[in-house]
C-alpha cells in the first residue's frame, strides 16, 4: 500500500502559543483518516499545514515523497483542499466557478470541459451547472466545495469539517460521496462530531491541546481483546509498551492505559508477561467501549471509569 502523506515532528506556534506539537502522521492509498478533537485542539491548524497554506514552525510534510516546503508547486498538484469555509464566489454560476478553478489548477483548455463535467457528476451537481452559487442549499455548496478540490484528480484530499451545518439527509449523502472518493485517493478530514468520524473513517487520530493522544482504528474499540490497565508507577509504561502480546497501547493518564491484545493472546498471558518483567500491575479489566469513551478518556472531558 502506497504512503501518500507523511508528516514528521510537525509543529506550529502562534507567538508563544503552541497550536500543534510534534505530530507524526501517515496516510495510505484508499484510507479515510479522521482528525478528531474538541474545539481548539489543533485540527484545522494541522490540516492547513498538510495542505501547504500555512508554514510549520518545525517539522516536515511529504506528499508522495515530495517535500512540501522545498517543492510546493509539485507537491500541491497531488493535493485537493476544502477549508472549513468553502472558497466559493456566490455571484458566479456553478459551471463558471468550476471552469475558473480548473484554470487555476493548470488544466489544459482541451480538457477543461471534461474535467468540469467529471467533477460535477462525481459530486451530484449535474442539474445545477447553470445555477448561481448563492441560490444553492448548504449541502450543494459543500458538494461544490469538494468538486473544486477534486477537479484536478488529486491523490490526496483534505476536508476541514465537511459536514458542518448540514441536515441529516445532506450528511448521509456527503458520507457516501466521501467513501466513493476514497476509491481513488487518500482522504484526511477533521470533525468534532464523534459519530460522524465513526461512520466514515477507517482510522482515527485524536488531537488534544495540539498533540496526538490516540491513533488507531474504530473497529478495535469493540474488540474482545480490549483491556484497561493501571500500573503501580508511571515509569513502567515503557515496559508495558514492549509487551510481546500487545497490538496497541494508548495512554489514558500517567498510570492508566488502554491496550489491545494480539490475536491468540489472552489477559492471562499479558498478566504473566508483565509480572515476569517486573511491572507492578494494579488493575486489569476488560473494556468494550466506543469511540466516545476513548475521546473523553484522552481529552479529560470525563473522569476515567
Amino acid at each position: 500500500m502506497d504512503t501518500l502523506v507523511r508528516a514528521t515532528a510537525l509543529s506550529r506556534h502562534f507567538g508563544r502559543h503552541p497550536a500543534l506539537a510534534d505530530v507524526e502522521l501517515t496516510l495510505d492509498t484508499g484510507q479515510v483518516l479522521g482528525l478528531l478533537g474538541p474545539n481548539g485542539a489543533g485540527k484545522s491548524t494541522c490540516l492547513r499545514l498538510l495542505a501547504g497554506v500555512l508554514a510549520p514552525s518545525s517539522g516536515r510534510v511529504q506528499i508522495l515523497g515530495i517535500d512540501l516546503a522545498r517543492q510546493p508547486r509539485l507537491a500541491k498538484r497531488q493535493l485537493g483542499y476544502l477549508p472549513e469555509r468553502p472558497p466559493l464566489h456566490p455571484e458566479l454560476r456553478v459551471n463558471e466557478y468550476l471552469r475558473f478553478c480548473a484554470r487555476l489548477r493548470g488544466i489544459p483548455r482541451e480538457r477543461l470541459a471534461s474535467s468540469v463535467d467529471a467533477a460535477k457528476h462525481r459530486c451530484g451537481l449535474d442539474r445545477v451547472g447553470h445555477q448561481r452559487i448563492d441560490t444553492l442549499s448548504k449541502g450543494y455548496q459543500q458538494r461544490l466545495g469538494i468538486a473544486q478540490a477534486i477537479i484536478h484528480r488529486p491523490r490526496v484530499l483534505i476536508l476541514d469539517e465537511p459536514t458542518e451545518g448540514l441536515d441529516p439527509y445532506q450528511i448521509r449523502a456527503l458520507r457516501a460521496l466521501i467513501r466513493d472518493l476514497a476509491h481513488d485517493c487518500g482522504i484526511i478530514l477533521s470533525s468534532h462530531i464523534l459519530p460522524e468520524v465513526q461512520a466514515v473513517c477507517d482510522r482515527v487520530m485524536i488531537l488534544h491541546r495540539g498533540r496526538v493522544r490516540y491513533d488507531g482504528y474504530p473497529a478495535a474499540d469493540h474488540s474482545p481483546h480490549l483491556w484497561r490497565i493501571r500500573l503501580g508507577a508511571p515509569e513502567q509504561g515503557e515496559r508495558l509498551r514492549a509487551a510481546d502480546c500487545l497490538d496497541q497501547v494508548s495512554a489514558l493518564t500517567e498510570d492508566r492505559y488502554r491496550v489491545v491484545l494480539k490475536d491468540g493472546a489472552s489477559a492471562a498471558d499479558l498478566a504473566r508477561e508483565l509480572v515476569t518483567v517486573g511491572v507492578d500491575l494494579h488493575e486489569l479489566q476488560p473494556e468494550r467501549s466506543d469511540l466516545e469513551r476513548v475521546f473523553f478518556d484522552l481529552t479529560g472531558a470525563e473522569e476515567s471509569a
